[in-house]
C-alpha cells in the first residue's frame, strides 16, 4: 500500500463507507471528500464532513500510518491549521489532535487491493491496455462524447456559481475567473481569492496607475508583508498600506505558492502581468465579447509583467535580463 493509493481510494471513495465512526466512537458523513491537492499542504482541500451533529469544513490529510503527522512536522506548519480529518490506514498511535481520525483498513477491499498489485506488476505503458480491444469501439466513441460534455458542464456550473455570488454581475465574474486562470495550475484558488477581495469599482480608479494596482494585487496575496530594502518593493508596500487602509481590503485568506513550478510560473510575475491586463485593457470584458477571432483575443492578452520584473522572480533575488511576457500558450489557456 502507498500513500499514493490511499489517496486514490479516498478521492474516489473506493472503500466502505456506510455507518462510518471516527477511531473516537462518533458517527461520521463525508458530504465531500475534498478537491486533491498536488501542491504543498494538505492532501485534500475544500472538504466538508458531519461529525456528530457538527458539520465542517476545511482540509484533509492522508497518511498510512497515523504517527507520520507528527513525523511530517505537520502540527508546526501553517498550511495544516485548517485540516478537519485525519485518514489513515492504521492508527498505529493516538494521538491528540483536535480533529477526528478515520482509521481504513478494515473498509477497503481486498479484490481491489489485489487488482492495483497485478496491474502495478505489469511493464507495458498502460497497464490495462490488454483489456482495451475487448471494449466496443461505441462504447469508448460514448464515453468520450460524455467526458466532452461533462466537462462544458463543469465549466459552466462554475460560471454560474460565480454569477449568483456575483449578483448576475457578469463584469465581476468575468474579472474573476479571469484572475483564477493566471494563477493556473496550482495557484488558481489564491488568485479567484484576491480577486474577490478586490471589486472592479476600486480597480477602476487606479487603472491608470500600474505601480497602485500591482500593489494591490501583489499585497491582496499577501506578497508585501515582510520588511524590504530594495526601492521598489518598498514602493510597493507604501502604496499597499494607504490604499489598505483607504478601502478597508481584507487580505485573501488563501496564500499563493512557488513551490513545483516553473519560475516563469511564479505568482509574483503572474500578477505583475494581471496588473499591466487591467491597467492597458478598459471594458475587457465588452472587448473580447466584440472579438472576431482568437487572433483579436490574443492581442488582447498580449501583456509583460512591470520593468522590474524583467530582472526578478522574486522580490530582492537579482537575475539576468529576461522580458516576463504573458506566453501564447499560457495566452491561449486562459481563453479556454
Amino acid at each position: 500500500m502507498t500513500e499514493q493509493l490511499l489517496q486514490f481510494i479516498w478521492q474516489f471513495r473506493y472503500f466502505n463507507y456506510a455507518e462510518l465512526t471516527t477511531s473516537g466512537g462518533e458517527s461520521l458523513q463525508i458530504i465531500h471528500p475534498g478537491n486533491h491537492n498536488n501542491n504543498q499542504g494538505p492532501d485534500f482541500l475544500n472538504a466538508k464532513i458531519k461529525c456528530g451533529n457538527t458539520v465542517l469544513a476545511g482540509n484533509i490529510e492522508v497518511h498510512i500510518r497515523a504517527s507520520e503527522w507528527e513525523a511530517h512536522g505537520h502540527s508546526k506548519d501553517p498550511n495544516y491549521q485548517n485540516v478537519i480529518l485525519h485518514v489513515v490506514l492504521r492508527e498505529d498511535k493516538k494521538l491528540n489532535l483536535p480533529f477526528p481520525t478515520l482509521v481504513l483498513e478494515e473498509r477497503l477491499s481486498a479484490l481491489l487491493l489485489e487488482k492495483y498489485d497485478r496491474m502495478m506488476q505489469v511493464q507495458r505503458f498502460i497497464p490495462c491496455e490488454e483489456h482495451l480491444p475487448a471494449i466496443a469501439p461505441l462504447i469508448i466513441d460514448s464515453w468520450k462524447g460524455r467526458l466532452f460534455i461533462e466537462r462544458l458542464q463543469d465549466r459552466a456550473t462554475v460560471i454560474h456559481c460565480m454569477l449568483k455570488e456575483n449578483d448576475h454581475h457578469w463584469e465581476e465574474s468575468f474579472w474573476q475567473l479571469l484572475a483564477r486562470n493566471f494563477g493556473v495550475p496550482i495557484n488558481s484558488d489564491a488568485f479567484e481569492r484576491i480577486a474577490q477581495t478586490l471589486p472592479l469599482r476600486v480597480l477602476a480608479k487606479h487603472r491608470d496607475r500600474l505601480l497602485q494596482l500591482e500593489a494591490l494585487l501583489m499585497g491582496q496575496a499577501g506578497l508585501l508583508d515582510k520588511e524590504f530594502n530594495a526601492d521598489y518593493p518598498t514602493m510597493l508596500q507604501k502604496e499597499f498600506r494607504f490604499l489598505k487602509k483607504k478601502y478597508s481590503l481584507v487580505e485573501a485568506t488563501i496564500p499563493v505558492h512557488f513551490l513545483r513550478m516553473r519560475p516563469a510560473n511564479f505568482p509574483t510575475l503572474r500578477l505583475s502581468q494581471l496588473a499591466s491586463l487591467v491597467h492597458q485593457s478598459a471594458h475587457l470584458f465588452s472587448r473580447i465579447r466584440e472579438a472576431n477571432d482568437v487572433k483579436e483575443i490574443l492581442q488582447l492578452l498580449t501583456v509583460s509583467a512591470n520593468d522590474y520584473w524583467h530582472y526578478h522572480y522574486i522580490f530582492g533575488e537579482k537575475c539576468a535580463f529576461k522580458e516576463k511576457k504573458l506566453g501564447d500558450q499560457m495566452a491561449r489557456n486562459i481563453i479556454l
